[in-house]
């Protein structure tokens, strides 16, 4: 299980590293590169960011489980 863990903690720990380069700061960003310069002019974000904002809190969440996970296990 510990194993797992670390496995699943190295894959989304590069994988919000990623996540986190592609959003858009204020001078723009690399989501632009994958359609996210057309924004929709009622909601002020596209669907990519929003779709990006999505990915990145859940890539966070399964990161945060995986270390309370690893401290369960070694503290036990």
């Amino acid at each position: 299980m510990e194993l797992f863990l670390n496995v699943v903690l190295a894959l989304t720990s590069v994988l919000l590293i990623v996540l986190i380069l592609l959003h858009r700061g204020k001078g723009g960003g690399l989501s632009s590169m994958f359609g996210g310069a057309v924004s929709s002019q009622l909601s002020g974000s596209s669907v990519v960011e929003k779709n990006l904002n999505r990915l990145t809190v859940f890539a966070g969440l399964l990161w945060t489980i995986c270390i309370v996970g690893l401290g369960i296990l070694i503290k036990a």
